[in-house]
């Protein structure tokens, strides 16, 4: 009977182990099940990516990790948008996402991709107008990018588009970018406005741009702009013409064309709308579409007495000298002219010794 005992405790005590040594076979296969899928899902995450060569990629607006992943895989960038997406959103500091187009390193891992879509810089597709384009110009510009789709048929009104850069993506309608630049001037314009100097002899934000757009075409150095609209200012006060060459030209163009040539006597004399020589106060349209520095400008001239200015140099960039009185302006004027002959004769003279070097160069070059 005792013997008995000792063998079924003998039995029993052999089954725990029994158990315990499967139990712990399971475990170490567990173990290693887990911590090969593990490195097998790291090496995947951190491996080089199945991309051979650089490739831009696009984030659409409001697409989810899920999303991306799954069109990251369909267009061969990685090898398994499950990782890329459950594995990335775990490890990486963000997983929050940019819209936008993102260059794609050749052979880039799935961490180096996530991190790029959400710390990198999206690619930047942009129109820029400069300041004093008209809108003939920045409708061509626009038509002319082939990123976008669409076309503009119709020309917007003068001087309805803020100049400056705007932003799109690629497959964007032309429209949308001009919509954009329109709706730029009337909240520029609006706030302008509010700001202005309160005794402007203007009745209208109207009439602030057709002067802004005036003061864009007259100086192209940036710090003048105060001043020549306070000339401009200081005439209307005083009831007399404008007097600006950019009006007379716009006449001509309608901002269509450029004029590749000085204004002849017949068009400063010659009546039409835009003609300041001939009209009083302002022309019924801008002349061209002004920047926010010359909308400020307009809205809060200079305050002094100048009624005159002339160019000071033979370039727009060297700006303008100003004048109180038509005798001091005349004077201005004579030096102007003297500049621009000496600089016209430098030209000429500079002309003359590059032709004879072309006819030296073509002699030597000659077969004897």
């Amino acid at each position: 009977m005792n013997d008995r005992k000792v063998r079924r405790r003998r039995r029993s005590g052999n089954g725990l182990v029994d158990v315990l040594n499967a139990f712990l076979t399971l475990l170490v296969i567990g173990l290693v099940v887990v911590g090969g899928g593990a490195f097998f899902v790291a090496s995947q995450y951190y491996g080089e990516g199945p991309n051979p060569e650089q490739r831009v990629f696009r984030v659409e607006s409001g697409n989810g990790l899920s999303t991306i992943a799954q069109r990251l895989e369909e267009q061969g960038f990685v090898s398994n948008s499950l990782i890329f997406s459950q594995f990335g959103s775990r490890v990486e500091d963000s997983s929050v996402v940019k819209a936008g187009d993102f260059n794609i390193a050749a052979n880039a891992s799935m961490s180096d991709i996530l991190k790029e879509l959400t710390t990198g810089n999206p690619l930047r597709y942009a129109v820029t107008i400069p300041e004093g384009w008209t809108v003939w110009q920045a409708v061509d510009r626009i038509n002319d990018d082939d990123q976008l789709t669409g076309s503009i048929d119709q020309l917007p009104q003068e001087g309805s588009i803020l100049p400056g850069s705007y932003d799109y993506l690629p497959g964007d309608t032309r429209q949308s970018v001009l919509d954009k630049m329109q709706v730029a001037m009337t909240q520029a314009l609006a706030e302008v406005w509010e700001t202005r100097e309160p005794d402007l002899p203007l009745d209208s934000p109207a009439e602030l741009l057709i002067l802004a757009s005036i003061v864009e075409k007259e100086t192209g150095v940036a710090t003048e702009r105060p001043q020549v609209a306070a000339v401009f200012v200081n005439r209307l006060r005083e009831g007399m013409r404008l007097q600006s060459d950019p009006t007379i030209i716009y006449g001509i163009t309608l901002g269509q064309s450029t004029l590749d040539r000085g204004i002849r006597r017949s068009e400063i004399e010659a009546q039409t709308p835009y003609n300041t020589y001939q009209i009083d106060r302002l022309p019924p349209t801008p002349i061209a579409n002004p920047g926010i520095d010359a909308l400020r400008a307009v809205a809060n001239p200079d305050e002094h007495d100048y009624l005159y200015f002339v160019a000071k140099g033979a370039t727009p960039r060297e700006g303008h000298v100003f004048a109180e009185t038509y005798a001091d302006h005349q004077q201005n004027v004579a030096r102007y002219r003297e500049i621009a002959a000496e600089a016209a004769a430098q030209s000429e003279a500079e002309a003359e010794t590059a032709r004879q070097a072309l006819e030296a160069q073509e002699a030597a070059d000659a077969p004897q």
